[in-house]
């Protein structure tokens, strides 16, 4: 069996000399309730050759609503719980604080076993974090993409 793979952008800013990471909360009535550990970043999988950056950039656009922009720092991959692994970009952007995003829809059979579709955006609400929240809502697996992405600006002059 295949392993899983999705790609996707880790959004930073700098607020007052912190640097702050945007995360995403996941739609649907899942996740409705949940909140520590398990916020994302934007992230969905690519289409048949479809190169993993453009994927990235993609998906951030459909799941936010927000135009992303290089240049852009790549971080890797990780493994997540569940097996899938996860290919990112990190990018210096801005979206003011309290702004709505606008992210994409999925169908979903709601309640279960109802024969009842409804739609569901797939990214309910985003934000920005300093990296002490970020640590507490990001799912735990994700985190080393932050780690990387504060090493990779320790280097920059």
């Amino acid at each position: 069996m295949a392993t899983k793979t999705s790609a996707g952008l880790l959004m930073y800013r700098l607020r007052q000399g912190e640097l702050q990471v945007f995360l995403a909360h996941p739609g649907g009535p899942f996740h409705q309730r949940k909140d520590d550990g398990s916020w994302t970043i934007p992230k969905g999988g690519g289409e048949r050759g479809e190169p993993l950056l453009t994927a990235a950039i993609r998906e951030f656009r459909e799941e936010t609503g927000l135009e992303p922009h290089g240049p852009y720092l790549e971080l890797g991959d990780i493994r997540q719980k569940s097996g899938k692994v996860v290919h990112a970009w990190a990018f210096a952007g801005d979206h003011g604080d309290g702004q709505v995003i606008e992210s994409n829809l999925f169908e979903l059979e709601w309640p279960p076993d109802s024969g009842r579709m409804q739609s569901f955006p797939e990214v309910d609400r985003a934000q920005f974090f300093p990296l002490a929240g970020a640590k507490i809502k990001l799912k735990k697996s994700q985190w080393p993409l932050v780690e990387r992405l504060v090493a990779v600006l320790a280097q920059r002059p």
